[in-house]
């Protein structure tokens, strides 16, 4: 038995938003779209793919952001990790983490969406 891939969920406030975020900043595309009014979207670049889940209210509260200093909601690993930073910094992409050199061996930065969730992006040195 082989896993061919994993499709993290992210829960969003406001699905347009979250789609302009997702596919006007970061560059991925709409894969799926289902509801009406529209509740659940799949986006993806190249081989990652993310799951957009529509839900009531704030994603986060308060107290979770207080206590976990980074709690990410999907790791995608790519080649080139220095190109993808400065794409995102020239489209103005908020960074939770700047891109820095990890003592494992990888190169990674965080992007928070409009929601809070974060998006961990790693290649390696």
């Amino acid at each position: 038995m082989q896993f061919l891939s994993a499709e993290p969920q992210l829960f969003v406030a406001d699905m347009a938003r979250s789609l302009a975020f997702y596919c006007e900043k970061l560059g991925f595309e709409l894969e799926l779209s289902y509801g009406d009014p529209l509740f659940y979207a799949q986006v993806a670049r190249g081989g990652a793919a993310l799951n957009l889940r529509l839900v009531a209210g704030p994603v986060f509260d308060a107290s979770f952001r207080a206590r976990e200093a980074d709690p990410l909601a999907a790791t995608i690993t790519l080649d080139e990790v220095d190109a993808l930073f400065a794409a995102y910094r020239a489209a103005d992409v908020h960074f939770h983490q700047q891109l820095r050199s990890e003592r494992w061996g990888a190169r990674t930065f965080i992007v928070g969406d409009p929601d809070g969730n974060l998006i961990l992006f790693a290649g390696r040195c």
